[in-house]
């Protein structure tokens, strides 16, 4: 895992203050990287809690999503599928975020209780807290401890005072830096991030330094130079050197004098020495006893002209020599992984029992290389001991029969395993063993090796079938199940090419592409029913297709087109008995599909299909529902002499897309009336209701009724048509002959002023409850004035209110854009003050805006 690595802060430096008076402290933090503003508090946040690793989240630029930013003490690739979560889902993170409270969830079994989905991500044993993460008093993030739920259990009470520290500092921190930032608005408003997380490890124990000392051997006169930390592991004194080989002879046990003559040969012969072991005396105890201590050599031979010069390294073997010789002296397997599973260490045992050597082992996941350790439960053991840090152990059926035991041993920064040989399981042993496997099967099936080529599966079956259920509850659109399906079976499955079909009117036609060349799939587009290709009989039977290599595709689809893969799968998407199309996979590599895959796979494709026939009922309505809302939302405004009037309206990107938002312009015997309104809700009858109130006070307004007779009459109205949801309005009258104007509002946002100055306010005016609430409610009246220049902003709460923000920041924000955007024309004054809003990926509400300026 390729990881930028973070320090925390590094003490004062002595010297204080510079010549300039300037602050000479180096903060290592101070970089204008967000990434390192953090790494210092989440380690001490980690110590704190006496965890073993720490997540910050920090809120994405649209404010929709908390997108994962550190990590420290757990490998990122575990925890990929929660590098962005939605700000409104049912996560921890989420709801710590939302309410700003610290969450406290000591164990699994209380993370099962109040997120299931979370559970079902990560399905292993450990306990974890939430803080949220501020800057300028705003929240902006949440931080994450991860705690072993082995360890001696915790106070609730005591979570949030341990956190406090790791919190103020990352306050600080993230409120210098986003203080540096360029922008309008609050420092915290600038914290935000949308990257990939950067992993930072966490402080390892001291050990024994690796020492190396340099020197240079003129192998024809037998002189020789040395720098001071070969002289010192040497242990002689640079006053005592005479600089020859004799000197270093006299230090060096008579036992290994041909080591250290033998280096000559292999300079002369090979032009190099790789790893010539001696040992030299070692003074440093002061014993009478003698004792040595064990050094290496390593060198090339160099020099110029006839020279010939032994360039050499001597190397203090005490700490990682000793250890690797020891582990080969033991008769069981040892290795050593990495955080992602990658294999840093193997003795000659371990490779004698999995009969893989370590060259082909090394950088490498042993699941990955080793065939008969490609059943995705074994690569489940490793994430269960780096999620939970316990000791995991596990049995594996060798190909020749023979059965090995596994131990993992856990710690932040990989794991240590060992292997040796032992009996087949027996009774109740095996019959929980038998839970390795995803499926109903026996302890034999579930480890015994497969013949042949397996699929290199990334984790349980089963975790899979529950995670792409999980995902899909959330998917709502078309396009949502898509890409849902896409982004779970890819790395589910090592699969690197997807396409989904729809079947329409009896043709096959593309819905979803992934990983094909450009043009491949055009032959296919449009293909009828009847057509001899084994995406349609998948559909049409009812029943998956899998291939494991081109030929047998070949043979049972004569001259079908291939392309790169060598594996495949032609998956039925069926929901209740209906056909709804066709999933195809494909594999880069020749592919056994197993039992509980196969299985799994068919799973996944019922899900998916159930969800794409949710998802175009959903899409059908909601073109209808839009297309009733355009249909209400006035075509264009009227010119009125003395303004400049314009409107925008963004659909929300969630439910329906669609909302009770509407805005107005009217003319009155009076002068003009400006209207905006928001019906609760996202869904045809909101639209409906917005359509008859926006309508209501269309005909209230032109009859030359007083504006307070306008809402209290539009109050009433809909109170009585019982549509059971209620709506806020801000309705003000203009003169634009005088620039007097009244206004009224109920419920609503209050109204912005730009004046001619540039400055900018928020008007403060009376208001009464939201319209549907009370029949009888009264609405007070509140008198303006504009002066020519000034520009009137009315909008809806959608504009303003974002997840886990005060909707009064919001109004802050909208109301220094209209002071710092020039007003010489409404219609870029508008598009300028709801860019933030239409760059959103996801708009929770909808959002309507109408300026006004008086000329």
């Amino acid at each position: 895992m390729d990881e930028a690595t973070a320090v925390p802060d590094g003490p004062r430096s002595p010297e204080g203050r510079s010549r300039g008076g300037g602050d000479r402290r180096v903060r290592t933090w101070d970089t204008g990287r967000i990434e390192d503003a953090l790494a210092g508090p989440l380690i001490e946040a980690v110590r704190d809690l006496s965890g073993y690793g720490g997540l910050v989240y920090l809120r994405s630029r649209d404010r929709r999503s908390l997108v994962l930013a550190m990590v420290t003490g757990v490998p990122r690739s575990l925890l990929k599928t929660w590098w962005r979560v939605p700000v409104g889902g049912a996560l921890p993170m989420a709801e710590a975020y939302r309410r700003n409270e610290t969450l406290w969830l000591p164990d699994e079994r209380a993370t099962m209780v109040r997120f299931p989905h979370f559970t079902a991500g990560l399905p292993y044993s450990f306990g974890s807290a939430y803080q949220p993460v501020r800057a300028g008093g705003e929240v902006v993030g949440v931080l994450v401890v991860l705690r072993s739920a082995a360890r001696s259990p915790m106070d609730a009470d005591a979570v949030e005072p341990a956190l406090r520290p790791a919190g103020k500092a990352l306050e600080e921190r993230l409120t210098r830096l986003a203080a540096g930032r360029p922008g309008t608005g609050s420092a915290a408003y600038r914290v935000e991030y949308d990257g990939e997380p950067v992993g930072v490890r966490l402080p390892t124990p001291a050990v024994h330094p690796v020492r190396v000392g340099l020197i240079d051997w003129d192998l024809d006169s037998d002189r020789c130079t040395a720098d001071d930390e070969a002289l010192a592991l040497l242990g002689i004194d640079r006053a005592d050197f005479g600089g020859t080989m004799a000197d270093i002879e006299a230090r060096v046990s008579s036992d290994d004098l041909h080591e250290l003559r033998a280096s000559r040969h292999d300079a002369l012969m090979l032009g190099r020495v790789r790893s010539r072991h001696f040992r030299v005396r070692d003074d440093s105890k002061g014993d009478e006893e003698v004792s040595y201590r064990p050094v290496e050599l390593w060198g090339h031979l160099g020099g110029t002209g006839s020279d010939r010069i032994l360039v050499g390294a001597l190397v203090d073997a005490v700490s990682g020599l000793t250890a690797a010789e020891a582990a080969e002296r033991l008769p069981d397997g040892l290795f050593s992984l990495d955080q992602d599973g990658r294999l840093t260490y193997a003795n000659r045992r371990c490779e004698e029992l999995l009969g893989g050597g370590r060259e082909a082992l090394l950088g490498r996941c042993p699941w990955e290389v080793i065939t008969w350790l490609r059943d995705p439960a074994y690569e489940d053991r490793y994430r269960a001991a780096m999620l939970s840090q316990e000791q995991v152990s596990f049995l594996v059926r060798h190909p020749a029969g023979n059965w090995l035991s596994f131990v993992l041993y856990p710690d932040v920064h990989g794991l240590t395993g060992r292997v040796h040989p032992t009996g087949p399981p027996t009774g109740a042993e095996a019959a929980r063993d038998a839970g390795f496997a995803a499926g109903p099967v026996s302890r034999a099936e579930a480890v015994a090796p497969p013949p042949g080529p397996v699929a290199a599966a990334r984790a349980g079956a089963l975790y899979h079938v529950v995670q792409m259920a999980s995902v899909l509850t959330q998917a709502v659109t078309v396009e949502d199940v898509c890409r849902a399906v896409s982004e779970q079976l890819l790395p589910a499955f090592g699969v690197r090419e997807l396409a989904l079909y729809t079947v329409r009117e009896g043709r096959m036609y593309l819905l979803w592409e992934s990983g094909y060349p450009e043009g491949f799939l055009a032959p296919f587009e449009g293909v009828t029913l009847d057509t001899q290709l084994p995406g349609v009989h998948a559909l049409t039977t009812q029943l998956p297709l899998f291939f494991e290599s081109p030929e047998e595709l070949s043979v049972a689809y004569p001259g079908i087109a291939l392309d790169r893969m060598s594996a495949w799968s032609f998956l039925p998407l069926i929901a209740s008995g209906h056909p709804v199309g066709s999933c195809i996979l494909g594999w880069e590599t020749p592919h056994r599909f197993t039992a509980d895959e196969r299985s799994a796979l068919t799973a996944l494709s019922g899900l998916a299909a159930q969800a794409l026939e949710r998802a175009r009922l959903y899409d059908a309505e909601s073109a209808v529902a839009r297309g009733l809302q355009e249909g209400l939302l006035p075509r264009r405004l009227p010119d009125v002499e003395g303004l400049r009037t314009t409107g925008r309206y963004l659909p929300g990107t969630q439910g329906m897309a669609i909302g009770g938002d509407w805005y107005d312009v009217i003319t009155t015997g009076r002068g003009v009336a400006l209207v905006i309104g928001d019906v609760e809700g996202h869904s045809v009858g909101a639209a409906a209701v917005m359509g008859q109130l926006r309508s209501a006070v269309h005909a209230f307004a032109a009859s030359g009724r007083p504006l307070q007779e306008v809402i209290t009459h539009t109050n009433r109205h809909l109170a009585e048509l019982e549509a059971d949801v209620f709506a806020t309005c801000c309705y003000i009258e203009l003169d634009p002959r005088t620039g007097r104007a009244f206004a009224v509002r109920a419920g609503h946002p209050p109204p912005l002023l730009r004046h001619p100055d540039g400055h900018a306010e928020t008007l403060d005016l009376a208001g009464g409850v939201m319209l549907g609430v009370q029949p009888d409610a009264v609405y007070p009246v509140t008198a303006l004035a504009m002066a020519p220049g000034s520009v009137l902003a009315l909008y809806t709460d959608g504009l303003v209110e974002q997840p886990g923000s005060d909707i009064e920041a919001g109004i802050e924000e909208v109301r220094r854009c209209l002071a710092d955007t020039p007003a010489d024309s409404v219609e870029h004054l508008a598009d300028r003050l709801v860019r933030t809003a239409r760059r959103a990926r996801e708009r929770p509400d909808d959002v309507a805006l109408l300026l006004t300026a008086y000329r």
